[in-house]
């Protein structure tokens, strides 16, 4: 009997946990569900300390050793996953570096780029294509 009620519970709270998981992440938005599932992924390291440590334990068959092995390698797997899609969800906040800008003697900013700027480095505009320096002032 007692066995019976410990299985009812246990399968109670399972049923329970996937109802408001679900529940809570249906609620998130888009923007947010990728970052979030990536961070509870790594919470998945719990699940693998626990299979280490059973792994360490004496006295399980081989079964349960082999169990034990492929859940170890997909928590590895799972955490690893999580970690590289929270590092890619972070680069694509960062700002990129902008271009230095070169600067002449004479204090005005030149482009890097020599089809750029001006008729002096535009030939369909009648520039010479380079910067002969016809359209600086002097």
């Amino acid at each position: 009997m007692i066995l019976a009620s410990t299985l009812t519970t246990n399968l109670a709270i399972l049923v329970l946990a996937g109802f408001i998981g679900f529940v809570v992440i249906s609620k998130v938005p888009n923007t947010l569900h990728t970052p979030l599932m990536s961070g509870t992924n790594a919470i998945h390291g719990i699940v693998l300390l626990g299979g280490l440590l059973l792994l360490g334990l004496a006295g399980l068959d081989a079964l349960s050793k082999v169990l034990l092995v492929i859940a170890v390698t997909f928590g590895t797997i799972n955490i690893v996953g999580g970690f590289l899609v929270t590092d890619r969800m972070l680069e694509m906040f960062k700002s990129k570096p902008k271009p230095p800008v070169a600067k002449d003697g004479d204090g005005g900013a030149t482009s890097t780029n020599p089809g750029a700027g001006g008729a002096g480095g535009n030939p369909a505009a009648g520039g010479a294509g380079g910067d002969d320096g016809k359209d600086k002032p002097s």
